[in-house]
This record gives structure tokens, sequence and C-alpha cells, in this order.
């Protein structure tokens, strides 16, 4: 199970994080940008409510994407920490793995299944060609909500 708050930072420690509440949605993100930005088969993302997000220590600055959302990466050893999408300012999309313990944070969801890699595969329950409508992502985010406790991340 998870507690409340989680800690986390990038690899070298420079730039620390702080979650208060569990995510709304997780997913993996299969396009090729995020295969070239993580040099892995896919990206990770844990959904935070925006208060339930802060950077506690260092300043991260902007990579990657600098327009349609913001990449936020450690600038000494350039991990790639989180993303804030362009015009929704009620989450963050955080990489679990930049948290102490990053586990339980399975993707609900995968995107962009049509830029998959063959091999690669996840636990996640529901899979997109490309991006769900917007429309979707609530009624996603809901059924996700509602499993959150057996999923140990409560």
């Amino acid at each position: 199970m998870a507690n409340y708050p989680m800690e986390g930072g990038c690899r070298c420690g420079k730039v620390r994080l702080r979650i208060n509440v569990p995510p709304i949605l997780t997913m993996a993100c299969h396009c090729r940008g995020c295969q070239r930005m993580t040099s892995s088969a896919f990206s990770l993302s844990a959904a935070i409510p925006t208060e339930g997000f802060a950077v506690t220590a260092g300043e991260p600055v902007i990579g990657g994407l600098h327009g349609a959302a913001r990449h936020y990466f450690c600038g000494h050893c350039m991990s790639w920490m989180f993303t804030r999408p362009d015009g929704i300012d009620f989450f963050v999309n955080l990489r679990p793995t930049m948290l102490a313990d990053p586990g339980i944070f399975s993707p609900f969801i995968e995107t962009w299944t049509s830029e998959k890699l063959p091999w690669a595969k996840t636990p996640a329950v529901h899979s997109f060609e490309a991006l769900p409508t917007m429309e979707a992502y609530e009624g996603l985010a809901k059924e996700y909500m509602e499993r959150r406790d057996s999923l140990g991340i409560m």
C-alpha cells in the first residue's frame, strides 16, 4: 500500500519532489517521442492532481517538448521528471520512477500503440492506437480511481 506523502527525485538528487495524493490515472506512452526521450520502449506517467504535487528542492529545466506540453528535467543529470500539458493545470504527469517506491504505479492505460515496439508489453487494462478522446479520459480516470484500492495505490 502507498503511504503519502511520497518523496522522490532525479537520478543525482539535485531536484526533489513530493506527492501528497494518489494519481487520477497511470499510463504508458509508446510514441516515438517518448521512446527517444526515455531511451526505452515507452514512458510511464502518473497523473497527479496539481495541488498534491510539489518540487521541494532544486530547479527543474524545460527540455524535450517546449509547446503543447513542457517536459521538466533536472538540469544536472537530465532525468525527465514530469510534464505539464499546456492549458491543463489540474494535473501534472509525473514519471513515477522518480519516486522512492515506483512499483505500485502500474500503467492502467497505454497510448500510441500504433508506434509500439513489437516486443513491448505492459499490464495496461486499456490500449489506444493514438490518444483517447478528451471525453474518454473522464471515464478512464473514474474507472482507475474506483480500482485504486485493489491496486494498492490508496
